[in-house]
């Protein structure tokens, strides 16, 4: 195979494989909290306790995925558009 025939299966297979995971599961864990819903603090003796609620993901812990996003996006488009 060619080296620009392999670069476009690679990335056809990460775009199929990508797509699949935000059909499979639209939601993934919250890059700052870490899915958890709060922050973790320390207190004085450097024990860990919880924090204040996550206020990117209002304290579910879940995020929308990115492709999730853009398909949602464009469905609504396609609705609004053909109404």
């Amino acid at each position: 195979m060619t080296p620009a025939l392999l670069a476009i299966a690679c990335l056809l297979t990460i775009t199929l494989g990508y797509s699949s995971l935000c059909a499979a599961s639209p939601f993934g864990p919250c890059r700052k909290c870490r899915g958890w819903g709060f922050q973790m603090k320390t207190d004085r003796k450097g024990r860990l306790k919880r924090g204040k609620d996550c206020r990117r993901c209002q304290a579910t812990g879940r995020r929308i995925r990115i492709g999730r996003h853009l398909y949602n996006v464009a469905a609504r488009l396609h609705r609004d558009g053909t109404r």
